[in-house]
């Protein structure tokens, strides 16, 4: 079992709903355990501006998957929600999920990089983490606390009582 951070997000088409679902999908993974989830956090769209916000959250899921059986199982909710991946990055999207970390792994391959490549400058990602994982440190040994010291609280806002329903694991909201 390892200990993995999923990044979430979603804005298009009821996205805290989108959210509550994904983490139910999550759950119930083979194998898998949910174990806690942050809140969830409006934040600014990255890339095209013409979009709605997003609704973003972190979970922290202890698993047996190898990480490509991880993200193609993520890539397979992600599809049941509707995901559609086009050619432009960035762009509004009913649901994204994103391996942030896999226990003190380091991958660089074509289809993941773990840790996830732009976590440390998403604030969206970050503060979320910080939730659940406080104490966190990277595989490179980057603390969590220096990551957030260098990533403002900008662009977000933490929603008042929103997380995931059930189930309720950890639910800091």
């Amino acid at each position: 079992m390892q200990r993995v951070y999923i990044g979430l997000g979603s804005n298009l088409a009821q996205p805290q709903q989108q959210l509550t679902a994904a983490l139910q999908a999550l759950a119930a993974l083979p194998g898998c355990q949910l174990q806690q989830v942050s809140s969830f956090y409006l934040s600014d769209p990255l890339g095209p501006a013409d979009q709605p916000h997003y609704v973003n959250a972190v979970a922290a899921l202890d698993c047996p998957l190898q990480p490509l059986e991880l993200l193609d199982a993520l890539q397979a909710i992600e599809q049941q929600h509707g995901r559609v991946r086009k050619a432009e990055r960035w762009g509004p999207r009913t649901l994204d999920l994103d391996i942030l970390l896999f226990g003190e792994l380091q991958l660089d391959e074509e289809r993941l990089t773990v840790p996830h490549y732009h976590m440390h400058a998403r604030a969206f990602v970050l503060y979320p983490l910080a939730e659940i994982a406080a104490d966190l440190a990277l595989p490179d040994g980057r603390t969590l606390a220096d990551l957030l010291a260098a990533c403002p609280f900008e662009g977000l806002e933490r929603l008042a009582d929103a997380c995931a329903q059930p189930p309720d694991p950890g639910c800091t909201g």
